[in-house]
């Protein structure tokens, strides 16, 4: 597949549909704070970011070679945001990306985005994230934009009744 230019925007309301569209993904839909089922909700997620981050949708930038199935320039495909920030100057990052526009480099490309301007505007010093260790996908995304493995958290995350182990990792502005 042809690497995609992407840009960071702030959330819109007219990017509802999107929102919407994205969580009726089953993974996504799993991993969302609150179940996203009406355009109401998909407000609600866009809502909830004002005052506790910075949430960017995750945008293509310039024309895209056809392909099958392609992407499309201006199409929002996926999130990515700094939250939990903390007086110590640390953040946690969280990404995801549309199933179409996955395995593209986009979330790599995102995250790298994403920390730059956390350091640099926001005047962050560490981010953090966390992926469960059986999603590989979102592993090779954090190593990929700079963030070092720090250790596993042991039966973390709970879905459907079942525990998960999470990876955390972590960039610094020292990096």
């Amino acid at each position: 597949m042809t690497p995609v230019n992407i840009r960071l925007r702030p959330w819109r309301d007219d990017d509802v549909p999107l929102v919407l569209r994205a969580f009726h993904d089953p993974e996504m839909r799993r991993q969302s704070p609150f179940p996203i089922l009406t355009p109401k909700d998909a407000q609600g997620w866009i809502a909830q970011w004002t005052g506790v981050g910075h949430a960017f949708a995750v945008e293509v930038a310039g024309p895209v070679p056809a392909e099958p199935g392609g992407l499309t320039e201006g199409q929002v495909v996926g999130n990515v945001a700094v939250a939990g920030i903390d007086r110590h100057d640390n953040g946690w990052v969280s990404y995801w990306v549309v199933r179409e526009a996955r395995g593209r480099g986009i979330a790599v490309r995102a995250t790298e985005l994403l920390a730059r301007w956390a350091f640099e505007e926001r005047g962050l010093f560490r981010l953090e994230l966390g992926h469960r260790t059986d999603n590989p996908a979102s592993c090779r995304v954090a190593t990929k934009a700079g963030f070092r493995p720090e250790g596993v958290e042991r039966g973390k995350l709970c879905y459907d009744g079942i525990r998960y182990d999470v990876e955390r990792h972590a960039r610094l502005a020292t990096d």
